[in-house]
């Protein structure tokens, strides 16, 4: 073997490293509590060996891409890191998605092989059907015990007989991951990521969160999703800490488990704080293990943050703000900032430097807004099989984000909208986060979305969707007056609609693509 070769192995840096490097530091410690399987990172290691060597017996190699379709479970995790260890390029799949959109996804990627929880194999199945092709394909039991007809248990990949150790010649600039963009605004796009982001992006967590080895945390988010997968489990794995894994944001089931974990962290976006906030269980549970929060996908309401403070005081509080194409963070507001910058995300991680830029991406001064834009090793290669729109974004030498945002005097990044959610309204920009922040503070609302709609005479129309707490009445009227007198009057909404819940997807995120589509006839332009 040349001499390269085996400098390359022992400098090896990939994602395919990182649970054998914990599990050599701290071989009995608890790694991951599922249900009712518990493993040390020993045997999460071992468990990895063996779905690794199975993968490569089916005929998986270096770069091929490989589609993982389930809910939050061990095998998730097995597979995902069993897969980085090929140097295949894991390719996780929202759960939630109908067949047409897996099919897309699939069409796109052009992945190699199936792996899916066994509720979702019909949806798979149909998707399969539409890009004519039936692949390779495993049913992870999750909903039940049945291997759907056509499908092979994952348990051939997974109870595999050999576990040694497998090593690929897997560089810090190949592609290990690619994730699809959460397609709020339109078709999803495949980010791809290599180790050497990941690894940098979990340095940046791990050091700009204050992440500590003796935590105890709690991952309830969808792990398809990145802000679970990379900004929590995947540095807790890398950290050594013991991560207790639900397959869903059920707030009782979270209350219980911290409270019987004792879990001293926790990541959810706003809407899931405020789920818990509003649960009946929160303040029987014993939760004060509870020291590290964060939350992130969207800007939390100052309102919340308050009620977090006065409800957990032993708990600090961290938001993580990035997207996709940075592995996700880019800017952490810290705990002795919550309150002092309320409203900000906070200033640029570690391993990243950030601008705001004019429409020829020139820099802004202090206060005015502009495109956030980003330079940092933890960014994408590519938009797959996108050149067109990889360009577009790395513009000019930086990661073009697509959120106006502003710096203050301190150097805290302010983000003021996403471009496509600012609203142009008879002549004057309406930002929509600064007229959801005021209907917050009403006493009877839970949860406000504000779009803009098209309009006759105003070209796009302040609109507010309202989901009222639990027992409240509000009505939109009232909500309309209280508008009028706490925004100037181009901001207040000049339609409000109240409803029972707002569109969202797994992660968390409002879905203000549908809520446009569907009161898009209000002011009566289809």
């Amino acid at each position: 073997m040349d001499t390269n070769h085996l400098i390359r192995r022992a400098r090896s840096q990939q994602l395919g490293d990182l649970l054998r490097r914990s599990a050599a530091r701290v071989p009995g410690r608890t790694a991951l509590v599922f249900r009712d399987q518990r493993d040390t990172f020993a045997e999460l290691d071992a468990a990895v060996n063996r779905a690794a060597n199975a993968l490569a017996a089916e005929g998986i190699e270096k770069g091929d891409r490989v589609a993982l379709l389930s809910h939050n479970n061990r095998s998730f995790v097995v597979l995902r890191f069993a897969l980085a260890r090929l140097g295949a390029v894991t390719t996780p799949i929202n759960f939630m998605l109908n067949a047409g959109d897996v099919a897309y996804i699939l069409q796109h990627s052009g992945v190699r092989m199936m792996l899916v929880e066994d509720a979702l194999c019909p949806v798979a199945d149909a998707a399969m059907a539409e890009i004519g092709k039936d692949l390779p394909k495993f049913a992870i039991p999750h909903a039940g015990e049945t291997t759907p007809e056509g499908w092979r248990p994952v348990s051939d990949l997974l109870d595999h007989a050999d576990d040694t150790e497998v090593w690929r010649d897997v560089g810090s600039d190949d592609p290990i991951q690619m994730m699809f963009t959460s397609g709020t605004e339109s078709r999803p796009k495949g980010a791809l990521l290599t180790s050497g982001a990941l690894y940098a992006q979990y340095t940046s967590c791990i050091a700009d969160g204050e992440m500590r080895e003796d935590a105890v945390s709690l991952h309830c988010l969808p792990l398809f999703h990145c802000a679970q997968l990379d900004c929590f489990l995947s540095p807790d794995l890398y950290l050594g800490v013991p991560s207790i894994l639900h397959d869903k944001a059920d707030p009782a089931e979270m209350l219980a488990a911290i409270e019987a974990h004792r879990v001293t962290k926790l990541f959810c976006p706003p809407t899931v704080w405020i789920g818990l906030l509003r649960h009946p269980d929160f303040d029987k549970r014993d939760l004060s293990s509870l020291n590290a929060g964060y939350y992130g996908a969207s800007i939390m309401p100052t309102a919340v943050i308050e009620e977090l403070a006065r409800r957990l005081p032993n708990m600090r509080l961290f938001n993580f703000y990035g997207q996709t194409e940075m592995a996700p963070m880019a800017t952490v507001l810290k705990p002795e900032d919550q309150m002092r910058k309320l409203g900000s995300a906070g200033r640029p991680a570690v391993n990243v430097e950030t601008r705001v830029v004019d429409d020829y991406d020139q820099p802004l001064p202090v206060g005015e807004v502009g495109e956030i834009v980003h330079r940092s090793p933890h960014l994408i290669t590519e938009y797959y099989a996108d050149p067109e729109k990889t360009a577009d974004a790395f513009r000019n030498g930086w990661f073009h984000s697509g959120d106006l945002g502003r710096f203050d005097e301190d150097g805290y990044l302010y983000v003021v909208d996403r471009k496509k959610d600012m609203i142009k309204t008879g002549g004057e920009n309406v930002a929509s986060r600064e007229v959801e922040e005021a209907i917050f503070r009403h006493p009877a609302v839970a949860e406000v979305a504000v779009i803009g709609l098209p309009h006759p005479t105003w070209i796009e129309a302040v609109t507010a969707i309202v989901v009222p707490k639990a027992g409240a009445e509000v009505t939109a009227a009232e909500l309309s007056d209280y508008c009028r007198e706490a925004l100037a009057h181009f901001k207040a909404p000049k339609h409000i609609e109240i409803a029972k819940e707002l569109p969202k997807n797994a992660s968390g995120k409002i879905l203000k693509r549908d809520l446009r589509e569907t009161l898009r006839g209000v002011f009566g332009e289809r």
